[in-house]
């Protein structure tokens, strides 16, 4: 995690939620890690306040918790949390699909096959970090096709969320399953150019519906992973 550098124009408590943003969305902090605030504090060079001030930001997010007798702690990778994740996910990008469907052109397909074929090299050499992020990126650049930016924002705040899952449990889900995710995301876009919106919207509702099976099958089996 970055310590003191700060970039220029950006406030104290903006540095200090946007770093331990990046962080715990990079898993550099584990789900269910207790924070210490004047540890933090310390670290970042920046007084108790604008570590109080992200914090409480940071909670409203969903992305800490307060947990009696023990504090502020990162907020754990959870059946229910990966539930709600891909329950909304699937009907954000129900939506949005059929819409890029209709929208999409020539310079957009070339967009998404471009990301799929940086995702298979990455799944190649198993870089995590990068299949992730290239992941992420496809799923909102169909959003962004779709031209509906208030989707868009809600798009980018449970794809967020899905990014620190899935680096939490890559190893031990997402390298399993994500073969059969490429497989899925080539079919997508194939069907995009065809412009079979009922086809694309089955597809992407397929690819959630198997990434939560294979998620929440490994949290049953492993309770406190």
């Amino acid at each position: 995690m970055p310590t003191s550098v700060q970039r220029r124009h950006v406030t104290k408590q903006q540095f200090v939620y946007e770093t331990l943003r990046d962080a715990i969305l990079r898993c550099e902090f584990q789900p269910g890690e207790r924070l210490n605030i004047g540890g933090l504090a310390k670290r970042l060079g920046v007084s108790i306040v604008p570590i109080r001030e992200a914090l409480r930001l940071l909670e409203s997010e969903g992305f800490i918790v307060n947990v009696a007798h023990v504090g502020v702690t990162i907020a754990p990778v959870s059946r229910q949390s990966i539930l709600e994740i891909y329950t909304i996910l699937e009907g954000l990008e129900s939506v949005s699909t059929r819409a890029a469907v209709q929208l999409a052109g020539p310079d957009d397909f070339t967009e998404l096959e471009t990301l799929i074929a940086g995702m298979d090299d990455a799944l190649a050499h198993t870089r995590a970090d990068e299949w992730t992020d290239l992941n992420s990126r496809l799923h909102l650049a169909i959003g962004r096709i779709a031209a509906m930016p208030l989707l868009e924002q809600m798009l980018q705040r449970v794809l967020a969320e899905w990014a620190r899952v899935s680096r939490h449990l890559f190893k031990d889900v997402l390298l399993h399953r994500a073969n059969a995710a490429q497989a899925e995301h080539r079919e997508l876009v194939a069907r995009m150019r065809a412009r079979d919106a009922a086809g694309a919207e089955q597809t992407v509702r397929r690819h959630n519906q198997g990434a939560l099976a294979a998620y929440t099958e490994y949290i049953d089996a492993n309770p406190y992973c």
